[in-house]
């Protein structure tokens, strides 16, 4: 059993209670509902930045803030699309994050798929622990809490089901019931619309709509459904600590809750709720093939005293083990913009990055030339 118990560093074995957490397979959900008012101490984050140094910036000043993107017009009006592919590239060069409106998934999608990863996660543990595991190999559908349990510096305040949903989908059949539709036909919007953005990236790299996809930047779509349970003591703690994300493109749905935090300029900027938004941001391997075009940035999520707060990420990237090579593309390389990166796999990159656990150390920094 995780204690809730305070203990002196030299008593403190980490690694037997990480163990202890993972074989309740309960997750930090199961931890709360068994009444704990302290935070054990493998959730206790020590890396933490000043929460003076978080800038809030306010409904009314979104243009100093994270942009938001109205694609209105981009599969039907060439003056409208050139404008978005403009902001995108703008976006993607400043702050590696960005909001969208009028991106075609209806809120009554919105406010099923959030609710259906909240009905998974409040299930009962004897219900869900037939899906915990960390082997992911040859797995499409898993439980489990913190992808780098045993590797990260700190373990996060968030319980997480995913699903590959191309380009082989799960099958319906073992998907949680609680969740099984509204999973299947959410993803498909999701891949529809990660395949309109990733024109619009390539457009604003100068090249052909189909660039990126005929790179196989958008041919592996995992759909992510974290649930972060309201935190005892908030201010010790974190939903997910500070980290890149090791893809080409994600695609979040994030819920009123709020938390969700972006590393610009030296301080850490909220990411507001916006109603019908889903939020975008670009991940290493697009900042790799870009030459630092298109930034990936770290961030977070902070933990709340109130909750659950859910959210649903769909990552876009090759399959694990797709050879081909990635590197920065010749056709945006010039004298004056010459090669930052080396050439890497997928697993390549991905290698580096689990090796990291996600302990703020930038992967992308292995293959600088």
């Amino acid at each position: 059993m995780v204690t809730t118990a305070e203990v002196e560093p030299s008593q403190y074995d980490r690694i037997t209670e990480l163990k202890a957490f993972d074989e309740m397979k309960a997750g930090v959900k199961g931890l709360l509902d068994t009444g704990v008012t302290k935070l054990p101490r493998i959730f206790v984050n020590e890396q933490s930045l000043p929460l003076d140094q978080l800038v809030i910036f306010s409904e009314d000043d979104q243009a100093a803030g994270i942009p938001v993107i109205d694609l209105d017009g981009a599969t039907n009006d060439p003056a409208k699309r050139k404008e978005i592919v403009k902001e995108i590239l703008d976006a993607c060069g400043s702050w590696g994050f960005f909001q969208i409106i009028n991106h075609g998934i209806p809120q009554s999608m919105l406010d099923e798929i959030r609710d259906g990863v909240r009905k998974f996660h409040e299930q009962p543990t004897a219900a869900k622990k037939a899906y915990y595991t960390r082997e992911y190999a040859g797995k499409k559908f898993i439980y489990n809490s913190n992808f780098y349990l045993f590797e990260g510096p700190v373990t996060n305040w968030r319980d997480t089901i995913s699903a590959i949903m191309a380009p082989n989908p799960a099958n319906p059949e073992d998907l949680p019931e609680v969740c099984r539709d509204i999973i299947v036909e959410y993803s498909k919007e999701v891949i529809r619309l990660g395949h309109l953005l990733f024109e619009l990236f390539s457009e604003a790299m100068g090249l052909s709509p189909n660039h990126l996809t005929d790179m196989d930047c958008e041919e592996e779509m995992m759909l992510l459904g974290h649930y972060y349970p309201p935190c005892p003591e908030p201010e010790k703690a974190i939903g997910i600590n500070n980290h890149k994300d090791n893809d080409f493109l994600t695609i979040l749905l994030q819920d009123h809750i709020g938390g969700l935090q972006v590393l610009h300029d030296g301080k850490w900027a909220e990411v507001p709720y916006v109603p019908g938004a889903l939020v975008i941001n670009t991940g290493d391997l697009l900042q790799l093939i870009s030459n630092d075009k298109f930034l990936s940035v770290v961030h977070r999520v902070q933990s709340k005293k109130v909750g659950p707060r859910i959210s649903v990420a769909g990552f876009f990237r090759p399959v694990f083990d797709n050879p081909r090579l990635f590197r920065p593309m010749k056709e945006i390389l010039s004298e004056d913009n010459p090669a930052i990166y080396k050439e890497c796999t997928n697993k390549e990159y991905l290698k580096a990055y689990f090796q990291t656990g996600q302990d703020g150390t930038p992967a992308l920094d292995r293959f600088k030339l």
